[in-house]
């Protein structure tokens, strides 16, 4: 199998790309569903509890929303969240990846949001980066609620998706509408699919 990393910054289309990749055929790991079902773990909320305050934990729900509003203003607190979750995230991950059949025409696709800005890049045998102009983000944000001011500051905590596009193995610009964003993932899926060398499992 090969496993890819797929990132992209906040608004940019990650999780549509991720939804047609699955279309394809490639199994789909959501680093963000993983963490939801951390949050409702005793021993995470301990240590969050510890890390940021009774107030964030609610009887035995994490307050996300407070959670999200303190880490994207305070770099070292985002930091320390992470590494709570992070190191539970990728033995998750593992346990995914171990539980499907060896197969070389296997094409596992890992959400992983802020994959650069810590580093991961070789946790995985190839990456797509997910890109669209800020401002084309920020206008997808607001349509769905989000305030302005949200969206460019969570933004504003990642790398520039110009940046991970240029160190990635493939680039999707989901910024011209969705059947070329399509024709991108169908192009990539099947380079990937006929990839040799560099993927695990094989």
């Amino acid at each position: 199998m090969i496993v890819v990393g797929l990132t992209g910054n906040y608004g940019m289309g990650k999780s549509t790309v991720a939804g047609l990749f699955k279309e394809l055929g490639a199994v789909i790991i959501d680093t963000d569903e993983i963490v939801g079902k951390l949050f409702q773990e005793l021993p995470v909320m301990h240590e969050i509890k510890e890390t940021f305050g009774e107030g964030i934990v609610q009887g035995n729900t994490v307050d996300k929303q407070k959670l999200a509003d303190i880490v994207f203003r305070n770099p070292s607190l985002r930091i320390a969240l992470e590494n709570i979750l992070h190191p539970r995230v990728f033995s998750r991950i593992d346990d995914e990846l171990a539980k499907l059949p060896p197969n070389p025409s296997t094409v596992v696709i890992v959400e992983a949001p802020i994959l650069f800005e810590r580093g991961y890049q070789g946790k995985f045998d190839k990456i797509i980066t997910v890109f669209t102009p800020e401002e084309v983000a920020i206008e997808r944000l607001k349509g769905k609620g989000i305030p302005e001011e949200k969206a460019i500051e969570r933004l504003k905590s990642q790398f520039p998706g110009e940046m991970k596009a240029g160190r990635s193995d493939f680039a999707i610009d989901n910024s011209s509408g969705a059947g070329d964003t399509r024709k991108q993932v169908e192009e990539i899926y099947r380079k990937l699919l006929s990839a040799e060398g560099g993927n695990r499992n094989n």
